[in-house]
């Protein structure tokens, strides 16, 4: 995955969100972004996947120019959010079918086919017929990733996934996440889950008050060189 921030700035009226934020990444598989609860990751993540305007500054993945290209990246990126986003008047198989038969203009048979390969591949494959509600929260975010794979995205988003969800249907997710890792896919995922971030990310990035404070390969989070991601780490691991 190729990543360039090029001062990019968010504001909502008066406030500043994202404050001239740069970074260039030429060879990331998997970029974990950290950071206090209210201080940018979600809305920079959105901004890279292009679901959020930029305010000053430009972003390039894969050399999809956001300010230009939005949509191309739209047809070859999957976004899973915190709250799943499930369709809830469709079944588990529609809601996969229906974006390959609307968004993507497959042919029904073979989009139910695809859907089933994956449904199965991820072993939901006996939920088919339910309805969202039916589902336990942790099915439920992993039939949204199961949506955002059936694109064949050429990289995957991934918000808090966990972030409602208690320990056991957290690492229901968790071990879906770590499956793509094992398949090679591209993601970037903001998360809590510093331990799981530690051991499934190979670049990390520490966002606070709107800034990338420290970024670089995983071992920042054993030996942190700012007092910010120091005093964090310090604070997440005591409550650990």
């Amino acid at each position: 995955m190729k990543l360039v921030l090029d001062r990019v700035g968010k504001k909502y009226g008066d406030k500043t969100v994202l404050d001239d934020v740069s970074l260039t990444l030429e060879d990331s598989s998997i970029i974990g972004v950290i950071g206090p609860s209210g201080r940018g990751k979600s809305t920079l993540l959105r901004m890279i996947a292009g679901l959020e305007d930029i305010t000053w500054g430009n972003i390039n993945i894969n050399n999809i120019d956001l300010r230009t290209e939005r949509e191309k990246l739209h047809k070859k990126c999957g976004f899973v959010f915190q709250s799943h986003n499930l369709f809830s008047h469709l079944t588990v198989l529609e809601n996969i079918t229906i974006i390959l038969e609307k968004v993507h203009r497959i042919l029904a048979e073979d989009a139910k086919d695809k859907a089933m390969k994956l449904l199965k591949q991820f072993g939901l494959d006996g939920h088919i017929n339910k309805k969202p509600e039916q589902l336990s929260g942790g099915q439920s975010q992993r039939v949204s990733i199961v949506r955002s794979l059936a694109i064949d995205p050429s990289v995957l988003f991934f918000d808090e996934p966990t972030s409602s969800l208690d320990p056991i249907l957290t690492y229901e997710v968790l071990e879906t996440i770590l499956k793509l890792r094992d398949e090679k896919k591209d993601f970037i995922i903001v998360t809590h889950e510093i331990g799981f971030v530690k051991g499934v990310a190979d670049y990390i990035v520490y966002i606070d008050n709107g800034k990338i404070i420290e970024h670089g390969d995983v071992s920042i989070i054993e030996k942190p060189k700012t007092k910010e991601l120091k005093e964090f780490l310090s604070k997440v691991f005591s409550w650990n």
